[in-house]
Order: structure tokens, then C-alpha cells, then sequence
């Protein structure tokens, strides 16, 4: 009974939405069409303001990769984080995560692959990947289309919060299936 009446909820909530949004619209005698237009205008706008910010992440991240830095950056936490039962496939999710969500995504997808979901390391691994974000990306490309151009504090609070993210996915993950 509760898993139908969700998802009928999730079936309609977005046709709702836009009927809502658009009787509203017509309420206020809005026109939609050139207010549409208006939008779709300012977001290729903005994409083209963006696009070297985006390119510039994927470049870094693609010579971060490709000098082996990742894997050396990976070697030397193996050590420490091994202590706290963190296996070494995760290190790399670590590094990747704050840069790029579709990296971080695909060597997810490698663990859960390699390992299955429901092991420990996929278990980690599911638990970081939705616990942390790509700060990187965010303030390369939002502070950039906005020109916000000191980012000094903000990226520190960002890596603190993707760090308390890695540490709480840990513990997190070791308290509810333990260490296997």
C-alpha cells in the first residue's frame, strides 16, 4: 500500500508541477512563451560563459590522472588509512570525488563491479559517493559563472566538509555492517 501510493506520488509529481506552474503562470497573465525564450537564452548564455571553466577542471583532472599523481597521491594515504580498515580501492574514489563526479562515478561503478554492492568496499564506496561532492568542479564552475574569483575560504570549507564526508562514511559504513 505505501510503495504504490509512492509511486504514484513520484508518477505525477512533475506533470503536477508543471501544470501548477503553468495555471499560475496564465493566472497572472505571464507570457510564457517569450518568458521560455528569455530563459533558454540566458542558460546557452551562461553555458558559454562557463565552458573554459569546465574545460580547465577536465584538463587538470586528466593530467592529475595521467602523471600518476593520483596513484602516488593513493600510495601514500594506503598506510595511514589502513589503520581505519580502509581498503585501498577506495583511495582513488577519495582523490577523484572532490575533481569530478563522473570520474568519481565510474571508479564507483569499478568498485561495485570488482567487489559487488553489497560488500564492504561497495558499501563504502555507495556511502562516499553520496556523502561527499565535487568541490573542485563546483567552484571552478559556479564561482566562475557568477566571477567569483577568491576562493580561498570556500574551497577550504568544501575539502573540510568532502573530509568529514570520507571520515563519516567510514564510520558509518564499519557501525552498521562491520569490517569484512
Amino acid at each position: 500500500m505505501f510503495v504504490a501510493a509512492v509511486d504514484a506520488i513520484s508518477r505525477w509529481s512533475i506533470p503536477l508541477i508543471f501544470v501548477i506552474v503553468l495555471g499560475y503562470a496564465l493566472w497572472h497573465r505571464v507570457d510564457v512563451y517569450n518568458v521560455f525564450l528569455d530563459g533558454a537564452r540566458e542558460g546557452i548564455d551562461l553555458a558559454v560563459r562557463i565552458l573554459p571553466y569546465v574545460v580547465s577542471i577536465f584538463v587538470a583532472l586528466g593530467i592529475f590522472r595521467a602523471s600518476g599523481a593520483m596513484d602516488s597521491l593513493a600510495a601514500s594515504l594506503h598506510p595511514v588509512l589502513s589503520i581505519f580498515h580502509v581498503p585501498a580501492e577506495i583511495l582513488p574514489l577519495m582523490v577523484i570525488r572532490p575533481l569530478s563526479g563522473s570520474g568519481a562515478l565510474a571508479i564507483t561503478a569499478e568498485i561495485l563491479r570488482r567487489f559487488g554492492p553489497d560488500s564492504y568496499v561497495g558499501r563504502l564506496a555507495s556511502t562516499m559517493q553520496g556523502s561527499t561532492d565535487t568541490t573542485f568542479y563546483i567552484l571552478s564552475v559556479y564561482f566562475g559563472a557568477v566571477g567569483i574569483r577568491k576562493i580561498r575560504h570556500a574551497m577550504l570549507v568544501g575539502l573540510c566538509a568532502d573530509l568529514m564526508g570520507f571520515i563519516l562514511s567510514i564510520l558509518f559504513v564499519r557501525l552498521a555492517f562491520g569490517v569484512k
